[in-house]
Parts: C-alpha cells; sequence; structure tokens
C-alpha cells in the first residue's frame, strides 16, 4: 500500500492487467480436482501397499498431497501435473487401518493456490466387485432384506461406492458417472431399488469380512446385468483368446434419469446420476465397453482383491471360448491394476468369484450351465489351479430359487454366496489357516470292473445328503457310441463313495457329478463337507482303466480339461 501513497490513482492499464492476472488465475484453478472416486467417507488401501492419490490440474503447476489427522499433518507428498494428460498422482507411505484422515491436494501455479479436501477418510482393504445382474441385485432384493437393511447401522467402517452403468468405445482415463460415491452404509442406499446399488454380495462380502478383521472394509461396486465377458475385457485379452470382433454392433445405452431432485442430503451419499436399466433389455453386447468405461477407469486404486459374478450371459454365447476369456481376463485386470497404481496393488492380487447358481430351464438337457461352471474353473473342477493361481470360488448350483420374483436365474439367498466367498478370501487373501473353504474334491478313482464298482475317494470327509440316480452319472460307450447313464451310490464312508456301475453294458469311459443346469434343490446337493455348509463342486473326469487313478494329477490335466 506505501507504494501508492505519493502517487497519483491508478489508471486504466493498471486495473486491465490486473483483471487479467485474475481471469488467469481462476483458469488455472478450473481443471483442479481429485479423480471421480476420490471423496469423503472413502477407504483407502492400508499397508503393507500405498494408497495412491490422483487427480487432474494445469500442466506444468505443482501439488502438495497432504495427510492429516485433527491437528496433525501425517505426512506430505509433491508432485506435478504432467501433460498431456493434466494428472497429478502421488503414493501415500503405507499406513495402518484406522482413521478418520483428511486428504488436502493443494495446486500452485505462480502466485495462486487452490485448495481440495475430502474429509472422514478410512484405510482398510479396498476389494472391487464386478459382474453381470447377480452381482447387481440390492440388499432389497434378497432374503430377509429388513433385517439385513437395519443391521447396516452396526458397520459403519464398511464404506460403499457404485460405478454408473456407462460404456466407452476407447478407454477412459476416469469414470464418466457415479452412481453412489463414497458413503457409510445406509438403508436407503443398500437397497436403493432392484439392480440399482448397492450390489447384496459385495455388501454382504465386505461386511463378513470386517466381522473377522474388525478393520474398514472399502467396497466399490460396478456391475451390469445382462453383460457377457466380453464385454469386461479389454481388446488385447479377447484377441489373445481368438474371440471374434463384435465391434460394429450397436450400443444399447439405457436412459440416464437425474436424482438430485430426489434424494434429501447433499452429503456424498447423494447419488450424482443414476441409471434404471429395463429389465426386458439385455446389457451391452459391444466387446470391451465396459471394460473400458467401467473397470480401466479404476487401474490407478491400490486394491486387495476382486470378487465376480458373472457367466450366465455366455451359457450360449462364446461358451466354449470362456475357458480361455476367463483366466486371461484375471490376469489382464491383475497386470493393468498392478501397472496403473505405481505397483501398489499386488501383482497377482487375490481373484475371487461365484460359480453359477441354477435356473428352470424348459430344456433341461441344455449343456450351457453345466459347461460355463467347469469353464469358470479353466476346465480344472477346482480353484486354485495352474492358470488361475490365487483365486477362490463360492460354489453356488445348490441356491436355488424357483419362485424367486426376479426370475429362477436370480436367486435371492446372497447371504449364503457371500459367506462362501468370504471363506475363501480369508484362506486365500488372508492366509488363514486350517480353515476350510472349499467342498470335498474327489482325489482317486478306483475302478474294480470285476465287480462293477466305481470308489471316489475325496480328499476330506464328505456327508452325502441325496443319494439318488441323478446325482452321478458314467459315460457308457459300446460299438463306437457313448450315452451318459445314471450311476447310483451304492455305499458310502468317511471319504469313500461308491457307485454302482450296473446300467453299463459296456465300458465305462467317464464319470461326472451334478452335471445339470438345476442339479438339486436348495441346499440339497448329493455330497457336502461334514459341516454341510459348502458342497462338492461339479466335476468331469476320464476313466483310463488303470486300477487306481489319482483323477487331478499333472499326468491328466490335458484330460480333464475335456468335457464330454
Amino acid at each position: 500500500m506505501k507504494i501508492f501513497s505519493n502517487m497519483v490513482s491508478p489508471g486504466p492499464v493498471f486495473w486491465l492487467v490486473l483483471l487479467i492476472i485474475a481471469r488467469v488465475s481462476r483458469s488455472a484453478g478450473i481443471g483442479f480436482r481429485f479423480a471421480s472416486y476420490i471423496d469423503n467417507y472413502m477407504v483407502l488401501q492400508k499397508e503393507p501397499s500405498g494408497a495412491v492419490i490422483w487427480g487432474f490440474g494445469t500442466p506444468g503447476a505443482t501439488v502438495t498431497v497432504t495427510l492429516c489427522q485433527g491437528q496433525e499433518t501425517i505426512m506430505k507428498k509433491v508432485t506435478s501435473v504432467k501433460a498431456p494428460s493434466n494428472t497429478w498422482m502421488v503414493v501415500l507411505d503405507p499406513m495402518k487401518p484406522g482413521g478418520p484422515f483428511e486428504v488436502m491436494a493443494q495446486q500452485t501455479l505462480g502466485i495462486t493456490d487452490f485448495t481440495l479436501r475430502i474429509h472422514d477418510v478410512l484405510f482398510g482393504d479396498v476389494w472391487l466387485c464386478s459382474g453381470q445382474s447377480n452381482m447387481q441385485m440390492t440388499v432389497l432384493q434378497i432374503f430377509n432384506s429388513s433385517k439385513e437393511l437395519s443391521d447396516s447401522a452396526a458397520y459403519q467402517s464398511v464404506r460403499i461406492f457404485s460405478v454408473s452403468l456407462t460404456q466407452a468405445e476407447e478407454e477412459l482415463a476416469d469414470l464418466d458417472g457415479v452412481d453412489l460415491s463414497w458413503s457409510k452404509p445406509t438403508a436407503g442406499n443398500l437397497g436403493h431399488g432392484n439392480f440399482t446399488y448397492m450390489s447384496a454380495v459385495c455388501w454382504l462380502f465386505g461386511r463378513y469380512l470386517y466381522d473377522t478383521l474388525q478393520y474398514p472394509i472399502g467396497l466399490v461396486s460396478s456391475s451390469w446385468g445382462g453383460t457377457p465377458i466380453e464385454v469386461w475385457s479389454s481388446r488385447r485379452t479377447l484377441k489373445a483368446c481368438g474371440v471374434p470382433d463384435t465391434k460394429v454392433e450397436r450400443v444399447r445405452q439405457p436412459t440416464m434419469k437425474p436424482m438430485r431432485n430426489e434424494c434429501k442430503s447433499e452429503e456424498s451419499s447423494c447419488p450424482l446420476r443414476r441409471v434404471v436399466p429395463s429389465l426386458d433389455v439385455a446389457g451391452p453386447v459391444t466387446h470391451s465397453v465396459l471394460w473400458n468405461a467401467m473397470i480401466h477407469p479404476l487401474q490407478n486404486m491400490t486394491l486387495k482383491g476382486v470378487v465376480w459374478y458373472q457367466g450366465e450371459a455366455n451359457a450360449n454365447y462364446n461358451r466354449d471360448l470362456y475357458a480361455c476369456m476367463f483366466p486371461a481376463l484375471i490376469s489382464d485386470w491383475r497386470q493393468t491394476f498392478h501397472y496403473g497404481s505405481q505397483g501398489q496393488t499386488e501383482r497377482f492380487f487375490p481373484f475371487g468369484f461365484v460359480q453359477l447358481s441354477s435356473y428352470i430351464l424348459k430344456n433341461s438337457s441344455d449343456p450351457g450351465f453345466p459347461e460355463i461352471r467347469w469353464h469358470q474353473t479353466a476346465d480344472f473342477g477346482f480353484v486354485p489351479n495352474l492358470k488361475m493361481p490365487n483365486t477362490f470360488m463360492a460354489v453356488a448350483m445348490d441356491l436355488c430359487d424357483r419362485d424367486s420374483p426376479f426370475g429362477s436365474i436370480h436367486p435371492r439367498d446372497k447371504q449364503t454366496v457371500a459367506y462362501r466367498l468370504h471363506l475363501g478370501a480369508r484362506a486365500v487373501a488372508y492366509g488363514e489357516k486350517n480353515l476350510t473353504f472349499q467342498g470335498p474334491l474327489p482325489k482317486k478313482i478306483e475302478l474294480l470292473a470285476h465287480s462293477s464298482l466305481l470308489y471316489l475317494t475325496y480328499d476330506q470327509e464328505i456327508q452325502v445328503q441325496r443319494h439318488d440316480n441323478k446325482t452321478f452319472e458314467i459315460s457308457c460307450c459300446s460299438d463306437h457310441q457313448c450315452k451318459w447313464l445314471p450311476a447310483p451310490v451304492d455305499t458310502f464312508s468317511t471319504q469313500t463313495l461308491i457307485l454302482g456301475l450296473n446300467a453299463c453294458l459296456g465300458t465305462v469311459v467317464a464319470v461326472r457329478y451334478a452335471w445339470a443346469t438345476w442339479p438339486c434343490e436348495y441346499k440339497q446337493c448329493g455330497v457336502y463337507h461334514t459341516s454341510s455348509i459348502l458342497p462338492a463342486p461339479p466335476f468331469i473326469a476320464h476313466i483310463t482303466h488303470r486300477v487306481s487313478e489319482d483323477i487331478w494329477s499333472s499326468d491328466h490335466s490335458s484330460e480333464r480339461g475335456q468335457v464330454l
């Protein structure tokens, strides 16, 4: 001020210069923002990984990211905005689980500063949930929904986020839309509607994990009903599996409906917008469009792992390629998230999935569901395996629901699905020892031709809940023709099950279990672990007429990859 004390009033040129400076300063701050999924109430990945904070800004500007708790500064990280992407990124030091924290980002360009803040941030484990309609079903749609919604009040450290249903022809850097910004769980945002948000399987999986781990869990839901695996796969992945290109097919986009006027709060739990898909319209089929728009934009996020529920849409679409596409998708997602997070997401992070449940078909002999279940394991019959390391699976074929108001293809018991998934996560992702997380698998076949009996020896104690003529089948060949025939359970013991072969007058060449779209009624399949919680998965195995055969040994990996 002293500089002007003995001078005349500033002239028009002076004020013009000030106006130009002000406009430049304002324009420099217009593009400064966090990535779309970085918001209040979020969960960032805890130690041993470092969480990634990133966003957009003015090229050349300096960005300082500060992590605070109350008045205490925990750490500062400094970076710059890179051209031509106009992005900035920092990796925080690994943090123990807990919170809440505040994250502040300040952009400096010349004499101008712009500051962004998000609050109530927790550190814990972040899981991404994806797939089609059985993953998209909300808590409102499942059994005991009222109790599940009311119980959410006890889980305020399990935070939820839901991606909008959007498509793109090319890979996007950031999400184009968010249905539900990071939020604490409420009855309203867990049961927002049918097939909207929040995913019931995702929520229950996270809730069960929280019960065990007792630290924050972040759940990111990115699902779309009626979608084949091809739309969730990158083009390079599909090319590697020899999948025919359908890029010319029309992309069907549901109407976008604004929601702000329906939301009574301005908190982040208020959605920016939502998509209401018509239930009689399938999801998009153009390859890679959901990978581009709903998965790739999340690649910089540091994750603990992924859970996946998909496959129904491939029962009659590129079914024979699924055994290649699914392991390839897992590998590609792992690589993308590892590099996108600057190496903070584990290179082979845990990947869990749900093996398909059951539904009513007019043609009960349709091979679609049984074969997809098998292909979901890369034709091994179990996971983890050589093609699918560090994976876990929840068997769901016994959770049928013929009275579901959403169609029998959408069973309402998502609690059991999520519980079985979380057992796999505890064993595979968290290394919990002496935990039974999957049902019994036959480890050896003994064919006693002289007595027309087939002995199956399992890898754990079994409980046989049903021994009718439909559960097991044998492939019987004579005169160069083979036919599947029933193989009734003759007797069983603690770990052994004996099948009668009297129906076969020729040569028995294979055996299979639960090979049907609807293999049993609710929780009444043939073989379970003795706890009755975990069903044996379906399998098919060739018999080479040795006296005794380990059907899962590496010697027979090529044989078990064939589906009769």
